[in-house]
């Protein structure tokens, strides 16, 4: 019969953490990371959360978003729960998107060093306007700093169907 018990991975408190504290402003200290086993592989992990929530930093009204995160792992992977308590910490954050969605990968990037890495906000509107940031990043001096260059030169060439007017 096999053994499911886990042993502790160095680094991570919060998986598996039955009292778990919600943190309600932003704290990237919150992120955990724990070592890629594939390493000798390059492979995509993506994060889809479609329960962000910000404030804005002018009228403290919510702003909600489904935040895209995509990244290419090098030693270091972000532990999902981490991921989310962080997320969760930009609930009483009063930021434009535009510095939500890079402040995200500024965070991932120093929490783990991947290859390459990709954040897609879609916000929804506001106003009769939805706004829409994408940010990446690829290692420099690396095929990944030329990898995110291209996928920027050609982010979103094709506008999406709109069904809600």
């Amino acid at each position: 019969m096999p053994n499911h018990h886990q042993e502790p991975i160095a680094g991570l408190s919060l998986l598996g953490n039955q009292n778990t504290q919600y943190t309600y402003e932003y704290d990237p200290n919150i992120l955990e990371t724990f070592v890629n086993k594939k390493q000798d592989r390059d492979y995509f992990v993506k994060f889809n959360c479609p329960e962000f929530t910000s404030l804005c930093p002018m009228t403290g009204q919510p702003d909600f978003a489904t935040i895209y995160i995509s990244y290419v792992p090098d030693v270091n992977m972000v532990e999902s729960k981490s991921l989310k308590l962080y997320l969760f910490s930009y609930r009483n954050h009063g930021d434009f998107h535009e510095t939500c969605v890079n402040t995200i990968m500024d965070d991932l990037i120093a929490a783990m060093e991947p290859k390459y890495i990709e954040v897609w906000g879609k916000f929804t509107p506001r106003g009769g306007i939805s706004i829409d940031p994408y940010c990446n990043y690829g290692k420099p001096g690396t095929a990944w700093e030329d990898v995110a260059r291209q996928r920027l030169f050609n982010h979103d060439m094709y506008p999406e169907t709109i069904d809600n007017r």
